[in-house]
């Protein structure tokens, strides 16, 4: 098995700490005072923001070198994405479109799902896999 050296505990606790932050944004939108689902559109920036590392991952000669343009470039890319995912529940509750309680559940989901993904990439930081193994033989 692939993942056989990885310790079944970190993918639980990733998966369990994910499972907390899509609760928290789902319950920003649908709790009968909030009954809003405008907040739903920081789910873009969850699967947006992988994107970047992966490809300065595949791209970059050494992700552990101090400077790379690419790897530069992509956690800039990262940081606008987080960012924004940040931007979007401030902004949808300072124009009144949802209210301040369902802000503060969504940005509590945000920083649990972002901090799982970093857990992610910390977990699988060693990850070598060799992608021509996946082609047709």
């Amino acid at each position: 098995m692939l993942l056989s050296w990885i310790p079944h505990s970190a993918l639980i606790g990733l998966a369990f700490s994910c499972a907390v932050g899509i609760t928290f944004l789902v319950l920003g939108c649908a709790l009968p005072q909030f009954n809003n689902w405008w907040p739903m559109f920081v789910l873009f920036f969850y699967v947006l923001s992988p994107i970047p590392t992966i490809i300065a991952k595949r791209l970059a000669d050494s992700y552990d070198s101090p400077s790379s343009a690419c790897v530069e470039l992509c956690v800039f890319v990262t940081t606008g994405i987080v960012i924004s995912s940040i931007g979007l529940p401030i902004v949808l509750a300072h124009t009144e479109i949802i209210q301040w309680g369902a802000c503060g559940l969504v940005l509590a989901g945000n920083v649990v799902v972002f901090l799982t993904i970093l857990g992610y990439f910390y977990v699988f930081a060693s990850d070598d896999f060799d992608y021509s193994m996946w082609s047709a033989r």
